[in-house]
């Protein structure tokens, strides 16, 4: 039967669906930092996940950012319930990563590397999809900081499990719980000092609290970690969703956040009418209770921002290995390579900085060296790696031309994503200011930052000299100059990480980063670059 006269054209020269693809095959450079970095014995363990990450878990992410959760503030007979209902991808999301150790690895399966393994995971999961990474951040982060806490080892004991259950009752009902977060006030933002929400000591040993919450994250979780003045001044405590009678607490969720991205998960506004709440830590010591979190949550950030310039990275060469151009496929044109060997090398640099501060962290609590290297390169890291994702994003977009603006490609959600972690438990100047104090009033961190970059001496001249510049500069630190400093000890670092392991990237990330042959956007590497090596690299053909 002919046509119809009708069909003006065929569907050609469009490249194939990205997906399925197992992420942890196709990322070499993970797979080599996992295993330098310690975490070899999870192998087994990332690649099952990273098989599930680039086939189902890919796909549940369109769904559950296209059906946004929604505030139920009442039921219909007008009872107060404040509950958030999510689509059931969002569930299965957080199943799936919640059971495979997203949120727990380190804490239930404590072998050295674990901390590595999980920070894998997470850049996995973060790969497919971001929004469901709050929660499971905020629950990992909370399990140290709660298990020092005897009557709530209980809560410690379910965040760490590999259990999700999203039912809305207490948890002795749960075998696994998450837990939310709640610091942010209007008048206050990062100047946590100012919260005024009180907390008032009760006979039964908790306490009640008054205030509100600006940004009150994840707030279907079960329970929550919030900042409140208490008799002795700001004070950490945990809220649950529910008293130990079944009852609801004393809070009410006033709207859900409009964000730019972060669809898939809720965050809100919230005001607490007597909640009760439980003490962690001292009183007066809120701020101290908290930055024990910190160091696991800005490694997040890191891995998040990372894990989307990956993403973006594999969606650009995918299409321009497929679609062709002026007679050739766009990865053939030259200044098209150039750009995404480009793209490649910042996603390497970004992928081994990370997994080498997990491996920091993993040490540090029989390390006191990688303790102090943690330390700082947490804020590093939080601050350089994520304000690299936007532009790596954006790049990899105009890659794909109008396509990648297109909601169907990923790349306008990755786009939305990718300013998040440079916002979130702390914008850039907060990461700056705290390097400046950690370098200022910790002589063991000083040293750890010598010994890391010394670790890589001799092997590159350039690097050499970039280091002994840096070296006047860590001698001469003002406020003013902070950003500056901190990004040419963020190149540094992430140039150890590579001459080091002996990365095929390295020789030409120090050119190009420390060697100034760099203009000041991406697609600006020297013109004899072997831009097919790397992008042979970054993602099998």
């Amino acid at each position: 039967m002919d046509e119809s006269p009708f069909e003006t054209h065929r569907v050609e020269n469009q490249p194939p669906p990205f997906e399925p693809r197992d992420l942890w095959k196709d990322d070499g450079v993970l797979r080599e930092a996992v295993v330098g970095e310690g975490g070899g014995a999870f192998a087994a363990r990332l690649a099952g996940y990273g098989a599930l990450a680039g086939d189902e878990l890919y796909r549940l992410g369109f769904d559950a950012n296209r059906d946004r959760p929604r505030l139920r503030t009442h039921d219909r007979s007008g009872r107060r319930i404040d509950l958030v209902e999510f689509h059931p991808a969002y569930h299965r999301l957080m199943d799936v990563a919640k059971t495979h150790g997203v949120a727990g690895l380190s804490w239930h399966a404590p072998a050295p590397g674990a901390h590595v393994a999980r920070a894998a995971l997470s850049y996995l999961h973060h790969q497919a999809e971001a929004g469901t990474s709050c929660p499971l951040t905020m629950t990992h982060a909370a399990v140290p900081v709660l298990a020092r806490e005897s009557r709530l080892s209980e809560w410690a004991t379910k965040a760490a499990a590999p259990h999700y259950d999203p039912r809305d009752v207490p948890i002795v009902d749960k075998a696994g719980i998450t837990l939310g977060m709640g610091m942010t006030e209007k008048q206050g933002g990062s100047d946590v000092r100012t919260n005024a929400t009180v907390a008032t000591p009760q006979r039964d040993d908790t306490y009640a609290l008054v205030g509100h919450k600006w940004f009150f994250s994840a707030p279907m979780s079960d329970g929550f970690l919030v900042l409140a003045q208490a008799p002795g001044g700001l004070t950490c405590f945990l809220m649950p969703r529910r008293r130990d009678d079944g009852s609801k607490n004393g809070f009410r969720l006033m709207r859900l956040k409009d964000k730019l991205g972060d669809w898939a998960n809720a965050s809100s506004e919230v005001e607490f009418t007597g909640a009760r709440a439980w003490r962690v830590g001292e009183e007066g010591r809120g701020v101290a209770t908290i930055i024990e979190m910190v160091m696991l949550t800005r490694l997040d950030c890191m891995v998040g921002s990372a894990a989307e310039m990956r993403m973006a990275l594999a969606q650009a060469l995918h299409h321009a290995r497929h679609r062709v151009a002026f007679g050739r496929p766009l990865v053939d044109h030259a200044v098209m390579s150039n750009v995404l060997a480009d793209l490649a090398l910042e996603s390497e640099a970004a992928t081994a900085f990370s997994l080498r501060v997990a491996r920091a962290v993993d040490a540090a609590a029989r390390d006191a060296h990688e303790a102090a290297f943690a330390r700082l390169a947490t804020a590093v890291g939080k601050y350089w790696v994520c304000k690299r994702a936007p532009g790596v994003v954006n790049e990899a977009q105009e890659c794909l031309g109008g396509a990648g603006y297109v909601e169907e490609s990923m790349l306008p959600r990755l786009y939305r994503q990718a300013p998040l972690n440079s916002i979130w438990e702390g914008s850039g100047n907060i990461q700056c200011l705290d390097v400046l104090r950690a370098l200022a009033r910790d002589a063991g961190v000083s040293d750890a930052v010598t010994r890391e970059l010394a670790s890589a001496g001799g092997i590159d001249p350039a690097y050499d000299v970039f280091v002994e510049r840096l070296r006047t500069g860590l001698a001469s630190m003002q406020e003013a100059g902070a950003r500056m400093l901190v990004e040419r000890l963020a190149l540094a670092l992430q140039a150890a990480v590579l001459l080091r392991t002996g990365s095929p990237a390295a020789p030409l990330f120090v050119r190009s980063r420390l060697g100034g042959e760099h203009g000041a956007v991406f697609g600006t590497l020297p013109a004899d670059v072997d831009a097919a090596a790397l992008l042979a690299r970054a993602l099998p053909a």
